[in-house]
């Protein structure tokens, strides 16, 4: 494939939400209930600012929240799925450990891209718009359709042993289930102008769901997952601002110069700690961490998703990402 592009950028965008609704009050007492634990009412909503978040069906998978957004995209767009030659599944969730879960999707759109998967704890999705970008910049790719399907909320405890075992797994509790999908393909004008990134991968351990692979091949023990969240915001309060300050650097945009400022959400105090260090106005934020919770790598999509209707031409969005491993990710985007 010839192909010369100059410019590339997200042309469409669409999300997806599971239909059932589960409160953290409700969330909170059925794990008490569970545990015999003494969890003093409205600890759960107290600590993360989450009211409420969408839980998946017990029939319904990441791959179905994906299908969802990727079908709104395409009709939004008006394409038809044979008119993707690139198909990226991007995210924390998989259906199965092989195949690939983009090949769930693709089968169910009726395409025949390439199709694989790319996962990187939150950040895939970013990383994901990155891929597709990278792939047609060089001539690899015409138009790209990139996916994620969440459903995290089934790494929660369903009950507890113990306060010590509660402080390990409390980071669970934020969790919430959505989907999100972008077309990317070349622009006129505006586009994807910046990515950045850092990685501090000495931290991979400070959380995550470590069953499934090589070494916990099997057993429900590290299906859930595990982490020490004030250690984790730790890190990321610690390397954060330099990634944020080089950009600006870079690219010579202040906070002033954003539409909107997109961040990856995990608890109301962690929103509120970044927009003290790093700065930003509040306003500039889509905050969906009080009725969605953390819905890992569709956080940004979802955000993208809320606020494209009020964009226009030359607005610009600038995107940060935060990953379990420990990874930072930011794009800036200008609208086409």
């Amino acid at each position: 494939m010839t192909l010369t592009v100059a410019r590339v950028g997200i042309t469409a965008v669409a999300s997806s939400l599971p239909e059932r609704e589960v409160t953290t009050a409700d969330l909170q007492a059925r794990v008490a209930a569970a545990s015999g634990l003494p969890l003093p009412a409205g600890t759960f909503a107290q600590t993360t600012g989450i009211d409420r978040r969408r839980v998946a069906a017990d029939d319904e998978y990441a791959s179905d929240l994906a299908i969802t957004a990727a079908r709104r995209v395409l009709a939004d767009a008006d394409l038809d799925a044979l008119d993707i030659d690139l198909l990226l599944y991007a995210s924390a969730t998989r259906d199965m450990v092989e195949p690939a879960t983009a090949h769930v999707v693709q089968a169910a759109l009726g395409s025949r891209a390439h199709a694989l998967d790319v996962t990187n704890a939150c950040n895939s999705f970013l990383n994901g718009i990155d891929l597709a970008r990278s792939m047609i910049l060089a001539g690899r790719a015409r138009r790209a359709l990139v996916v994620t399907g969440e459903t995290p909320t089934r790494s929660m405890r369903p009950r507890l042993d113990g306060m010590a075992q509660a402080r390990t797994a409390f980071a669970g509790f934020t969790f919430g289930d959505a989907g999100a999908a972008v077309l990317v393909a070349p622009v006129e004008a505006g586009g994807i102008v910046d990515v950045d990134s850092e990685t501090y991968s000495e931290h991979w351990a400070v959380g995550g769901i470590f069953g499934g692979g090589s070494r916990h091949p099997r057993g429900d023990e590290h299906t859930y997952f595990t982490g020490n969240g004030h250690k984790l915001r730790g890190v990321f309060e610690k390397i954060g601002l330099g990634l944020l300050e080089r950009v600006a650097y870079r690219t010579g945009f202040g906070w002033d110069d954003y539409a909107k400022v997109l961040v990856h959400q995990v608890t109301v105090p962690y929103l509120q700690r970044f927009v003290e260090v790093a700065g930003v106005p509040a306003g500039k934020l889509e905050p969906t961490l009080p009725e969605l919770g953390n819905v890992a790598s569709a956080t940004l999509g979802v955000q993208l998703d809320r606020v494209r209707p009020g964009l226009a031409p030359g607005d610009r969005v600038l995107f940060v990402g935060l990953g379990g491993g420990v990874s930072l990710m930011t794009m800036v985007w200008e609208v086409s």
